[in-house]
């Protein structure tokens, strides 16, 4: 609630007075039937158990003709579930991320279809040309030579877990954080292994659209 209120505050510093932040369920949202003219979500509908449900509510809140935007993060067609190194990278991702089970690329168009949408497009973002740019999860790997970095190398992690363990003995942070740290940390693992190996990817766009009118 911090945050909705945060962001609120913000808002109206910046006279944004149609711009309204709201804590809800995304399976359950407190609007109206064709509320909203377009809906998007970044890297949000992964945290639902059943895309299916979550897309069938942006159905509901949407305009007839409005369009819904959004990023995925999913499994490519690379990913083999008999590879133990694949399977491995998923679940620190899923456990480190608090996600439940991860699905396929296809599996989210299949379920924009199932409840009614037109999609329009759908590819990995992630493999997308970007000349002179680096790869997504270039940013969670070591580096002694990038200050963001040098955390994820081994002299490192090995110093913030001594800061955090003081900082926790002084009650200078909650009970806990250095645990959660090692718990974010296993799923930028996850993350890495998965990016490189091209079987995951938190970029998957989606770009459907709400029929017009009902189908018959």
């Amino acid at each position: 609630q911090y945050q909705v209120d945060r962001g609120n505050a913000l808002c109206k510093q910046a006279e944004l007075d149609k711009c309204q932040l709201v804590q809800a369920d995304f399976h359950k949202l407190p609007f109206a039937d064709g509320t909203f003219d377009h809906v998007y979500s970044i890297e949000a509908c992964c945290h639902s158990p059943d895309r299916r449900d979550v897309y069938r509510e942006v159905m509901r809140v949407l305009k007839p003709g409005g369009c819904f935007v959004s990023y995925e993060w999913c499994l490519t067609d690379k990913y083999n579930k008999s590879d133990k190194a694949h399977v491995l990278a998923k679940k620190k991702i899923e456990e480190g991320d608090g996600l439940p089970d991860l699905v396929f690329t296809q599996e989210c168009d299949k379920a924009l279809k199932d409840v009614g949408f037109e999609i329009l497009e759908c590819r990995d973002a992630a493999l997308d040309a970007n000349p002179g740019g680096e790869d997504w999860f270039t940013i969670l790997t070591p580096s002694y030579l990038s200050f963001f970095r040098v955390q994820f190398t081994p002299i490192g992690t090995f110093l913030l877990n001594i800061v955090l363990t003081l900082m926790e003995w002084f009650w200078l942070a909650p009970k806990g954080s250095g645990k959660v740290r090692e718990m974010l940390r296993q799923a930028q693992l996850g993350l890495v292994a998965g990016g490189k190996g091209g079987y995951f990817t938190p970029m998957y766009f989606v770009f459907a659209r709400k029929p017009s009118k009902p189908s018959k």
